[in-house]
């Protein structure tokens, strides 16, 4: 049996817990808004068309910030499209999914769907296809009170009190050829640059995202970030970053140290910002906003028949279901955001329903929760006050794709009443032994132990076995003269809540 060792000391804090590390992303593609989050003739729709079942699971999860309406498909909208009387509204064709918008659910409708889940409105505007103009239009239709021509529309559209959204992303992915209206770094840059300084001298108090790599994949990775701030970098507070991980030819021993890769792209990006931020003498620090992030089967999705020459309303799109060892990549995904909370201070979790997501939906049927559900609510439950960075003292593996990788790996946090501790055992075949030593977070006892595992690694929660998958008291954990003793099982991830 692998064992490792853990030092935990309180005052080894990287930053605090950011509440905006939790959150998520909605986005017009396939089902994620029609039958996802609006579906009027549901059984549990209230009298706006919301589906209450899903409400319900979105506070469980605990997201924070939402970011809206895209992804590729802002590239292409016009936000006028999504307000005002809904029989007056119109059908447009999505280019970036290929379907029909029917504009039934927009901006006035959403904002009122994250009252009912206590989460805040991150909204892109479309730099891609229209430009400043546009940008300040619905920066006005958005925020401002009341007494000019957008304000007072959108008063007269039933919502008299402005959004006072402080989060906007300029654009999307625009280094991918697959974006609408993509462009070239130089390009973009002065674009996002022009966009943000007249944003800003609409509310200086905005925080602005300017759009990093689609990946660090991209041949124009790091370069892009240099270029794209060093047009934009004295008017944004945040630039982008997006990952997507999946297994290769049964490669799980990779699969599962992904967040090797993530660690490196964050590093990267901080490393890019500073070195612009250096150059022009400037006191200010760019922070990461990883405001796309989680397992996606792209590889399988682009060789399917799902995205195809038809215009269709909401088709079944990017629905992936998830496994155990999805949920645990999921997690370590997670707590790797956690660690580097000194410079992510906002990222969102791609995306919310049914679409490569933790919620899934059947249309006038129930609501579920995937695998991945479980690590990211029980996190953003646990997490609080503040990050601290613990040595880890642990075998190692060696990948494919990432080179040594430690067997396990944790992350805690602590505030004045509690401590929470997140682990993974990447060891596909054997349970590991772990020891904690929490003497400096003057913890009395366990509060909560449970672990994400299964004894096959590929099991699912699907419409026909929807609780096939949950977390469960992992009855090892045990507290004595500061010293917490656990076993982990292979492939699983863990959470422990201490007083």
């Amino acid at each position: 049996m692998p064992r490792a060792h853990i030092e935990l000391d309180k005052q080894a804090v990287i930053a605090p817990v950011r509440r905006r590390t939790f959150g998520s992303f909605v986005e017009h593609l396939g089902r994620c808004v029609y039958t996802g989050l609006y579906e009027p003739e549901h059984p549990s729709a209230n009298d706006e068309g919301f589906r209450m079942d899903v409400i319900e699971l979105v506070r469980e999860l605990g997201s924070t910030t939402i970011r809206y309406p895209g992804g590729n498909f802002v590239s292409g909208f016009r936000w006028e499209d999504s307000v005002g009387p809904r029989e007056k509204r119109p059908v447009r064709r999505d280019l970036a999914w290929h379907s029909l918008e029917s504009n039934q659910f927009g901006l006035d409708e959403f904002a009122k769907w994250l009252k009912l889940t206590d989460s805040e409105l991150m909204l892109a505007v479309n730099v891609a296809t229209r430009g400043i103009l546009p940008a300040l239009d619905l920066l006005e239709y958005a925020n401002h009170p009341s007494g000019t021509a957008l304000s007072d529309l959108r008063i007269a559209n039933g919502t008299p009190d402005p959004h006072n959204v402080r989060m906007w992303c300029l654009g999307n992915e625009m280094d991918g050829p697959w974006q609408t209206g993509f462009m070239t770094a130089d390009d973009y840059g002065k674009i996002a640059a022009r966009t943000a300084a007249a944003m800003k001298t609409a509310d200086k108090d905005l925080e602005l995202v300017v759009c990093g790599s689609s990946g660090s994949g991209m041949p124009t990775f790091g370069d892009w970030e240099r270029t794209v701030l060093e047009h934009s970098y004295d008017y944004v507070d945040y630039v982008s970053c997006h990952a997507y991980y999946q297994e290769h030819d049964g490669d799980l021993g990779s699969f599962l140290a992904s967040a090797i890769d993530m660690d490196y792209f964050i590093d990267t990006v901080v490393a890019t910002a500073d070195h612009v931020g250096y150059k022009k003498r400037s006191n200010k620090k760019i922070n990461v906003s990883f405001d796309e992030w989680n397992v996606w089967y792209l590889k399988e999705h682009q060789e399917s028949e799902e995205v195809n020459d038809e215009w269709r309303h909401a088709p079944r799109q990017l629905e992936d279901m998830y496994t155990v060892a999805d949920a645990v990549v999921v997690g370590n995904l997670l707590m790797t955001l956690l660690k580097r909370s000194d410079r992510v201070t906002s990222a969102s979790l791609a995306q919310l329903v049914n679409v490569i997501a933790p919620i899934m939906t059947e249309p006038g049927g129930p609501a579920w929760r995937q695998t991945t559900f479980y690590p990211f609510s029980i996190t953003s439950r646990l997490a609080s006050g503040e990050v601290i960075r613990p040595v880890i003292e642990t075998p190692t593996y060696k990948t494919a794709r990432h080179g040594e990788a430690s067997v396990i790996d944790a992350v805690a946090t602590v505030d004045e009443d509690r401590a929470a501790v997140f682990l993974v055992n990447r060891d596909l075949n054997e349970a590991a032994q772990v020891t904690i030593d929490v003497r400096s977070l003057d913890s009395s006892r366990i509060v909560e132990a449970v672990t994400l595992a299964d004894s096959d690694v590929y099991a699912k929660n699907t419409l026909a076995e929807q609780h096939r998958v949950t977390p469960s008291a992992n009855t090892s954990a045990t507290l004595a003269d500061g010293v917490l003793t656990i076993e982990l099982p292979p492939t699983s991830w863990t959470a422990i809540a201490l007083r």
